[in-house]
């Protein structure tokens, strides 16, 4: 091929180059999701369900038996708050160690429910909406700086008790019982 025809055949190339990377920095700017890629959230899960499993999820595990069982052995039990890794919801393989609430056994995995002390109440409307149910526990020993807590309801982890980092504190029954109440009627037990 001449030097003239191989020029031609580059500067094709160069220009298709260019025209596909500006599509792919509009989209970009536009947060528009690369060609053949969708952005659709996962559907929130709907009232009374735990919606679609998710790493470190049980998924759609039925009624359990929600127990109260700590004792003074220095494993995780039920009725304690243990410190684990949660992953985010989104699935990406991120997540945040965190105080966990201890609420069953399911073979050797135990199930849990996360804490936070972000006080979900004021924007309780906005959590709803995205299927994300609530409970204040108060505060305990699982936070050294003796912030208020709230337990996430609609949402059930599965730990495996080698992955537990640390013990934090056992929960009052009755408190335990409040939240053993809101996960059975957010879940239709």
């Amino acid at each position: 091929m001449a030097t003239g025809g191989w020029r031609s055949v580059l500067g094709r190339l160069a220009s298709e180059a260019l025209r596909s990377g500006a599509r792919s920095l509009g989209r970009a700017a536009t947060g528009a999701p690369p060609a053949g890629r969708s952005t659709a959230s996962p559907p929130a899960p709907a009232a009374g369900t735990a919606g679609r499993p998710r790493p470190g999820e049980p998924g759609d595990v039925g009624p359990i038996d929600l127990e109260y069982r700590p004792r003074n052995d220095d494993r995780p039990d039920p009725g304690e708050i243990v410190w684990a890794w949660v992953p985010y919801e989104e699935g990406d393989g991120r997540g945040k160690d965190r105080p966990v609430l201890v609420v069953a056994r399911q073979g050797t995995a135990l199930l849990g429910l996360m804490l936070s002390s972000k006080d979900h109440d004021l924007d309780a409307a906005d959590e709803a909406r995205h299927g994300r149910s609530w409970i204040d526990i108060g505060s305990g020993t699982w936070d050294h700086q003796g912030r208020p807590s709230e337990v996430r309801v609609d949402r059930l982890l599965r730990l495996d008790p080698a992955d537990v980092r640390r013990e934090g504190a056992v929960l009052a029954r009755a408190r335990f019982e409040e939240v053993a109440g809101e996960v059975r009627r957010v879940h239709g037990w």
